[in-house]
């Protein structure tokens, strides 16, 4: 009799958590997910909580295999004081179930200039937010042993369904609009990588699935799609929304004089580096342990994402 693996998922109702959660489920998990709402009518058990109150999110992951990071302070308020405690109390979970904690990552590790980049290459944030990123991956490296295991999942930039911190739906398009523009960050012929948010919970899903074949700390780059001089994202969605939809600039100029009053603005900022020069991630090490990186189609990927988002009906 095969006993039914639980994951404790702080953040499930963001972009990456709905997304490996719902994956989870799907390979027969069962999940709890940590909500300050209430959330009713899913396939998860919801517990009412704060991911900063470490009581509470101890005792919601009492007899767990698994802790999924996916929490974010919204509109990245607050992040310098927020995520590192955020991070110390689901470690904290995690040692005291002797579970495998996940976390999300980004390639905002690396300096911009890095180009392609492998698990193993140096961290060297050029950013606030990547410096406190470094040192978020450091803490459970640090945290790992025989009574805890650890994950890094890193990808590019996040798009899919749910509307979040993303340069999609934050940047590019405005949610529960039609497309008639779209404003495009990045330098001309400069390559960019995006994750599609169902298919990093699937890769999570998978992995955590292959608990006993990963070590104590395990990190993985997932490539995503690849777009290597910045029309593919542009041209998808145009395929999906209005191929007569205009191409503009981000107003990077203005942001400054945005910034004092806007937060989203102010962390923007930081990574203008990361259009202006193309950092891949190698994916090689994924492919070598699951066989291959799920990966949907770019097209069927905005159309989900552009439908979900209301830009355009769903089908």
């Amino acid at each position: 009799m095969t006993t039914q693996k639980t994951a404790l998922i702080l953040g499930a109702t963001g972009g990456v958590g709905g997304a490996t959660g719902r994956a989870l489920v799907q390979r027969g998990w069962h999940v709890r997910a940590l909500s300050r709402q209430t959330v009713t009518g899913t396939d998860l058990e919801w517990v009412r909580g704060d991911a900063l109150d470490a009581k509470t999110v101890r005792r919601a992951g009492v007899g767990v295999d698994a802790v999924v990071h996916a929490v974010n302070p919204p509109g990245y308020r607050d992040w310098a004081r927020l995520a590192l405690p955020m991070l110390d109390n689901s470690i904290a979970a995690a040692r005291a179930a002797g579970a495998r904690l996940a976390l999300p990552g980004t390639i905002y590790n690396y300096d911009p200039a890095a180009r392609l980049v492998d698990e193993v290459a140096p961290q060297q944030p050029t950013t606030r937010k990547g410096a406190i990123r470094k040192e978020m991956e450091q803490r459970i490296e640090s945290a790992c042993g025989p009574e805890m295991r650890g994950l890094i999942v890193r990808a590019g930039d996040f798009f899919g369904p749910q509307a979040g911190n993303n340069w999609l739906s934050q940047g590019m398009i405005s949610p529960g609009k039609p497309v008639a523009s779209i404003v495009y960050p990045g330098a001309r012929g400069v390559g960019h990588g995006w994750a599609y948010l169902p298919d990093v919970g699937k890769t999570f899903a998978r992995l955590l699935d292959r608990d006993a074949d990963l070590p104590a700390f395990a990190r993985f780059h997932m490539r995503g799609h690849w777009d290597a001089d910045g029309t593919a994202i542009v041209g998808a969605i145009r395929r999906a929304a209005n191929p007569a939809a205009k191409q503009t600039a981000f107003p990077w100029l203005v942001l400054p004089l945005l910034a004092p009053f806007n937060t989203t603005m102010r962390e923007m900022i930081e990574m203008k580096g990361f259009w202006r020069q193309p950092l891949e991630l190698d994916n090689r090490a994924l492919v070598a342990l699951l066989g291959a990186e799920p990966h949907t189609p770019l097209d069927t990927a905005m159309r989900e994402t552009l439908a979900g988002l209301g830009c355009i009906p769903a089908q």
